[in-house]
């Protein structure tokens, strides 16, 4: 499949506010780069990203109406939390508006925000693209960005655990998708150090 990445890029850029739509052009650029690292389409990584956030910027009401339009498994936490509707919203409008039927792209842009258990390849990119593009500055980008580099689980891991400390901190609700991704990594992980802790040690004897 053909992803006409230009052509979406002059919506977004009447649609977006210029720091916005700088982000999104960061996010994708991201996404092709973990993608060519990690196996997965460049292309479809890049315009999966650049997608990502493209009803960040609409009123929230209106967010809302293509939340409960899109037919989407929407929990509760995420119906009483106004910031995550874009990314519901989003995944709906490319859908719905642009045509796109490619789920791996739909499901990438919805749970960006929010992650959940077992999710693609592209899924866990446009989270980790989202987190660790260039425009971002938060005190453990740097942190984050070599992980991601190093291990995909292990850098999911972390942006699950730096998620939830930041929405607890906030006094927020942690949607139940999200707690299943982090249990989900946390498990992945644990095997991955098991089994590297039970592999016989080499060496001079």
């Amino acid at each position: 499949m053909y992803y006409n990445a230009e052509e979406k890029k002059k919506f977004l850029k009447e649609h977006l506010s210029s720091k916005r739509y700088n982000h999104s052009l960061n996010v994708a650029e991201e996404c092709r780069k973990l993608a060519l690292k990690y196996g997965e389409d460049p292309d479809k990584a890049y315009f999966a990203g650049l997608l990502h956030d493209i009803r960040k910027e609409i009123p929230v009401e209106e967010q809302k109406v293509l939340v409960i339009e899109s037919g989407f498994s929407v929990c509760r936490e995420e119906l009483e939390t106004h910031s995550l509707y874009h990314a519901i919203a989003g995944a709906y409008f490319i859908k719905k508006e642009f045509g796109i039927e490619d789920l791996d792209v739909i499901n990438a842009v919805r749970f960006h925000t929010v992650g959940r258990a077992g999710m693609t390849r592209l899924e866990e990119i446009v989270y980790l693209g989202d987190l660790i593009s260039a425009d971002r500055d938060y005190k453990d980008v740097d942190k984050m960005r070599k992980l991601a580099g190093s291990s995909l689980n292990k850098a999911m891991l972390e942006a699950f655990q730096f998620s939830i400390k930041s929405v607890v901190k906030k006094g927020g609700l942690i949607p139940i998708c999200t707690a299943e991704g982090y249990n989900f990594y946390t498990r992945i992980c644990r095997e991955e150090n098991s089994k590297t802790t039970d592999e016989p040690k080499r060496g001079l004897k």
